[in-house]
């Protein structure tokens, strides 16, 4: 009997120890490691701390370029463009990290029309020679390509996607009509496409070499100028000067 009295006075100081035990336990759960968010937002500033380090370490923060190459037109543009190579470029970017930069840039390129027989300018005769020189300014965005798992030659070669705000302006000067005053006027593009920068000296020079398509809105894109006359049997001429552009630069790039 006096066991059977102890036990039953035993049982509710266990319980009651039992109880405290597992909300304890509880407790505990739910203080480790506080709030996830916490949690993951300092797991993320780590990360980006660690990434900025890197950066700063072995990244580029400016470039500058000077280069050359070709630019060509499509549609109606095409057909009366005589291109004269090369295209002359200036660059300059400015890296935020290892996979982005912007840029700002120049670029001129010059071509000639030569109309041998009439078109509807106003002319009786032959137009003859018209000198084309455009300019071109641009702001642009590159998204480096993250190569950490691909093959040696790719990571070798930087591959990028660029687009580019561009303002293209136009002159055109009549060299055998000198009683005409040239023809100039701007026009806003845009240029897309991809490049590739290989390193002669890691993080301070590179051979630069991209390939750009341009959709502009020249000033004469809808010309009338040049349209074939009804009295030529040949129908020498152009409807207007539409089409596209088409750029290849290379460059050479000095980083720091």
């Amino acid at each position: 009997m006096k066991y059977l009295l102890f036990i039953f006075l035993l049982l509710p100081t266990l319980s009651f120890a039992q109880a405290d035990l597992e909300f304890g336990i509880e407790d505990d759960d739910l203080k480790i490691g506080g709030d996830i968010f916490n949690d993951f937002n300092e797991d993320l500033e780590s990360n980006q701390v660690l990434e900025d380090e890197r950066f700063y370490r072995y990244g580029r923060f400016f470039s500058f370029q000077i280069g050359a190459g070709l630019t060509t037109f499509d549609g109606n543009r095409g057909e009366a463009y005589e291109n004269d190579p090369p295209t002359f470029g200036l660059g300059f970017n400015y890296f935020l990290d290892f996979q982005s930069s912007y840029g700002l840039g120049l670029e001129i390129s010059k071509h000639h029309i030569f109309l041998d027989e009439p078109v509807n300018f106003g002319q009786p005769n032959r137009i003859g020679l018209v000198d084309v020189t455009m300019l071109r300014v641009y702001f642009s965005y590159r998204y480096y390509i993250d190569t950490a798992n691909l093959g040696t030659a790719i990571t070798y070669s930087n591959p990028y996607f660029v687009g580019r705000l561009e303002y293209w302006y136009t002159t055109n000067k009549f060299r055998d009509q000198s009683q005409l005053d040239n023809d100039n006027g701007g026009g806003l593009g845009f240029g897309t496409g991809f490049g590739l920068e290989f390193p002669v000296k890691l993080r301070e020079s590179y051979i630069n070499v991209e390939f750009l398509f341009h959709s502009v809105n020249f000033h004469d894109k809808f010309t009338q100028n040049y349209r074939p006359v009804p009295t030529n049997p040949s129908g020498f001429g152009y409807e207007d000067l539409t089409g596209n552009v088409w750029t290849t630069m290379v460059a050479y790039v000095f980083s720091w």
